[in-house]
């Protein structure tokens, strides 16, 4: 099974390239506004997929300003701080669209 953040970091790629349309490859030193130019509208998209996904709240701003890997860890942490609450983990397999 694999880990929480190699899952946060396939789906964030995979949102980039199928909602987003982002053709580059995605690192995780990457700036999401100024290496990938996501605007607030696609950092909406992302928000809202990874909230989704990961079943935590996100802020439109936490999509926008930061790198890939800050990204990744703040999904991640905000995971983890669900589950010491009590909420139910976030389903592993994605639904075909």
């Amino acid at each position: 099974m694999p880990d929480l953040r190699t899952e946060i970091l396939a789906e964030i790629r995979r949102v980039l390239a199928v909602e987003l349309e982002v053709a580059a490859p995605v690192e995780l030193h990457q700036e999401l506004a100024r290496d990938l130019r996501v605007d607030s509208m696609g950092a909406l998209v992302l928000a809202v997929a990874l909230e989704d996904r990961f079943r935590v709240k996100l802020a439109e701003e936490d999509a926008a300003a930061v790198t890939v890997k800050d990204l990744v860890d703040l999904v991640e942490r905000r995971a983890g701080d669900a589950r010491a609450n009590g909420e139910p983990e976030p389903s592993r397999t994605r639904e075909a669209p």
